[in-house]
């Protein structure tokens, strides 16, 4: 895919996806104008309107009216927040681009930090988070648990307590839209592709209004979409698990042949040890088969080569708004 002609006086672009946020969209904007307006630089603001059912819709076009900075997309239907993250990446016509949440929990004050790292050299500069404020316990352990475990089943190097508020510079957002994935996690996407990254540690806050769209099913599916699409580590498990299995049975053998060759008559008999022994090397082929199951659900998706979304209308961008493959390749399923 060809990324979108740029616009050379854009020095940075912020991509939003948004999904419902009627409560925060003002102040977002309100925030985001107060800290890129000093820095006298060109920027454009991209939100990108995940099939919102709120007036999220209506707040982006009055903001279109009043601010020429600020583009909108909109999507037909909810395709998912990474989704929404693609369309604005493709989008997005700066020199760097920075990504970051509506509900303000990444702090739009945040940014002169990122673009002073990105002009000391680095590529990908990323947010860490020292603390999350009014997160459960269990939530916060969860978290600390997976991104350390994604360290370490990957080959490369992902930073732990990271999201995907950063930026990036445009030779990392191009090859970012050159890959043509569709169950996508761009976060790792992001530490796969490499160059100079660095990371700038923040305190996250609270969500400024509304409910957080991520639940806990949500944060899981997540989790492991991002576990598959960048690890071929749980193929492996499921092959330590029949070895394992194997082995123990061939252990379990050898054990029987000696105690009746010792002449052990008081071996235990029974159906308890029977089912137990079914049971488990049923859990685990109903395991292997799953973790499969995985796999090729996202071959499927890749063979199907649909769209990753469908735009319903692009707000902002002009009369003649720059296109990619990706979106000539919507329309093209969206008007058949």
């Amino acid at each position: 895919m060809r990324p979108l002609s740029l616009a050379a006086d854009i020095e940075l672009s912020a991509v939003v996806p948004i999904y419902n946020e009627e409560g925060s969209l003002g102040e977002l904007h309100r925030r985001l104008t107060a800290v890129l307006e000093p820095m006298g630089i060109r920027y454009e603001l991209i939100l990108v309107d995940d099939g919102s059912r709120d007036r999220t819709p209506e707040l982006i076009a009055e903001l279109c009216r009043s601010d020429p900075r600020v583009r909108g997309v909109h999507f037909s239907r909810n395709f998912g927040h990474q989704a929404a993250l693609a369309a604005g990446l493709q989008h997005a016509q700066g020199r760097a681009v920075v990504v970051l949440d509506a509900d303000l929990q990444d702090p739009p004050e945040l940014i002169p930090q990122l673009v002073a790292r990105w002009r000391e050299g680095f590529q990908v500069v990323y947010a860490q988070r020292r603390h999350r404020s009014r997160e459960s316990w269990t939530k916060r352990a969860a978290a600390f648990l997976f991104y350390r475990t994604l360290r370490r089943i990957t080959r490369f190097e992902i930073p732990a307590d990271t999201g995907d508020f950063c930026l990036m510079d445009r030779a990392v957002v191009d090859l970012l839209n050159e890959m043509p994935e569709r169950n996508r996690y761009v976060r790792g996407l992001r530490a796969w592709v490499g160059f100079r990254q660095t990371a700038v540690p923040f305190d996250r806050p609270p969500r400024y209004a509304g409910e957080p769209k991520y639940t806990f099913a949500g944060s899981f599916g997540l989790a492991v979409n991002g576990i598959l699409a960048l690890s071929k580590f749980p193929l492996r498990v499921a092959t330590y698990f029949g070895l394992i299995v194997s082995a123990a049975s061939f252990l379990l053998a050898i054990w029987y042949v000696v105690q009746r060759a010792i002449g052990n008559e008081d071996l235990v008999r029974g159906w308890a040890s029977t089912i137990v022994v079914i049971l488990f090397l049923g859990g685990v082929q109903l395991l292997t088969i799953g973790i499969i199951g995985e796999y090729l659900s996202r071959i499927y998706d890749e063979v199907k080569q649909r769209p990753l979304f469908v735009v319903r209308e692009r707000v902002g961008f002009g009369p003649q708004p720059a296109r990619s493959e990706l979106d000539a390749a919507t329309r093209f399923t969206a008007a058949e």
